[in-house]
């Protein structure tokens, strides 16, 4: 087991992503014991754990350190609890798990490890919100989760122009923007590819593969429906098709408008399936509801506004021209959401 995990941590560093760092890299306390990224699909989370691995290789001797991945065929059966065990025995320091919401009782032997072996740190990845949240009372006051999102504007033109642009806060930009506009007009038009942004720019897969980008970004979402959820057993297989019906429908739909009751017998269910399924979507990292509560969205509360994950989601349904108006709203209140 151990032997076919390194084998596979070789064969990934070899082809190392690109080296440009997301916002969250940067933001992370590594020196927490247990360390969890959760994320929709998509949004670069493995890149940002073989990041860090490949620093570790250099500071730390090689086998200090191992990266391991649930997302590989097979790979579900190799117990965890063994591989930390036997990789703790060989002098390992920083156990690096990626997608591990597809190991079956995962929370409970995360638990065991950060109890058994507290010299040995951890550090997760997660698409599925949902699993790893509900894992937090197995896992209570051990763990320390970071969210991760998608590309801001900012750092899609830091890949796309291939330039180091600086970061701003808030008030920065209600007090000083005309000072940061003259401090940034040599180094890019600002709204030169504001529109192949929120058509193209959310996920940073775009970079690697353009041409087939909202085939793959199509391909994401039915991969969390259809894998992630099925398999977690929160939705059954043959509800699916309906969940993907839901997101068409909001994709179609104006935020200032959504009625529970219509959308529920228009799909054939129930108003509370409606808001269950609002929940996974939500923790899947597919839709953003905006609440009147702080705890977010509960299986029976009305959400006063729904939105799409990002506006990248629009074109993938063949809405994008439909909601120019929509997508201007949702880009200002993810900035702000964000800030």
């Amino acid at each position: 087991m151990f032997s076919t995990a390194r084998k596979l941590e070789k064969k990934i560093l070899s082809n190392m992503p690109n080296q440009y760092k997301r916002y969250l890299f940067n933001k992370i306390d590594y020196s927490s014991q247990l360390i969890g990224i959760v994320g929709a699909r998509g949004v670069g989370k493995t890149t940002i754990l073989l990041q860090y691995i490949n620093e570790l290789k250099n500071k730390l001797s090689p086998h200090k350190s191992l990266y391991f991945s649930y997302d590989y065929p097979g790979h579900t059966d190799l117990k965890l609890i063994e591989l930390a065990e036997e990789f703790s025995k060989q002098g390992g320091e920083v156990l690096i798990l990626d997608e591990i919401h597809k190991y079956q009782n995962f929370s409970q032997e995360l638990k065991a490890i950060y109890d058994f072996y507290p010299d040995l740190k951890v550090i997760f990845s997660g698409s599925c919100a949902s699993s790893i949240y509900n894992s937090q009372a197995d896992l209570s006051r051990r763990v320390v989760l970071y969210k991760m999102v998608g590309l801001s504007y900012r750092e899609f033109l830091c890949l796309k122009l291939k330039k180091k642009l600086p970061t701003f806060s808030l008030n920065e930009i209600l007090n000083n923007n005309i000072e940061i506009i003259d401090s940034l007009e040599n180094e890019f038009i600002p709204l030169e590819f504001f529109n192949e942004y929120l058509e193209q720019g959310y996920y940073p897969f775009y970079f690697s593969n353009k041409e087939n980008y909202l085939n793959l970004l199509s391909a994401t979402i039915n991969l969390t429906i259809d894998v992630d959820f099925v398999s977690l057993g929160l939705v059954s297989s043959s509800f699916t098709n309906k969940l993907k019906k839901l997101l068409y429908i909001l994709s179609e739909s104006n935020p200032f408008e959504l009625n529970i009751s219509k959308i529920a017998a228009n799909m054939e269910v129930s108003r509370n399936t409606i808001y269950s399924y609002l929940l996974h979507l939500e923790k899947g990292g597919l839709i953003h509801p905006i609440v009147s509560s702080k705890k977010g969205l509960s299986k029976l509360a009305k959400p006063e506004k729904l939105y799409l994950n990002n506006t990248n989601m629009f074109y993938a349904y063949g809405g994008g021209t439909k909601n120019r108006y929509y997508k201007r709203d949702f880009f200002c209140f993810a900035i702000v959401r964000k800030a």
